[in-house]
């Protein structure tokens, strides 16, 4: 291999762990988003435009609007405390501006109202796309694994 497509060859590794590390700040910022109940900041992780969210149990929904409305409606209350522990990422970037990750998911959810506690775990199946640098959602289902609740 000539000098010149060694170093292609190592630009293209370069760009892969840079966009690979770009997705899972992405993903612990939208993550963060939803502990800290902040519906703008989970808006902005995915596509202004055609997003696919499928959420199991909770629903499928058309973009990133309908998701941040029904969050808005069922999470932000303040007696309702929750914790989303993601891990176990994995990640396979694209030379085209996409890129796929599998994470696994552990959450716990405390209601002080109504003492309800819940625990779960699933694993989410995302596709991202970068779109002016930045990489964002495009799709993203939520399998349910293990779910517990009770008092």
């Amino acid at each position: 291999m000539s000098e010149t497509n060694e170093i292609a060859a190592l630009a293209r590794r370069l760009e892969r762990l840079e966009a690979a590390d770009a997705i899972r700040a992405l993903k612990q910022r939208y993550l963060r988003a939803c502990d800290d109940k902040n519906p703008e900041a989970m808006r902005a992780c995915f596509v202004a435009e055609g997003a696919h969210i499928h959420y199991d149990r909770i629903g499928s929904f058309a973009g990133r609007d309908a998701l941040v409305q029904c969050y808005s409606e069922l999470a932000c209350r303040p007696t309702l405390r929750e914790m989303h522990f993601a891990g176990q990422g994995d990640i396979e970037v694209g030379d085209d501006g996409t890129a796929r990750g599998g994470w696994d998911l552990a959450y716990l959810a405390l209601d002080d109202a109504s003492g309800a506690r819940t625990f779960l775990t699933g694993r989410y199946a995302d596709e991202y796309v970068q779109i002016d640098g930045a990489w964002l959602i495009r799709a993203t289902v939520f399998t349910t694994g293990l779910l517990s609740t009770g008092t």
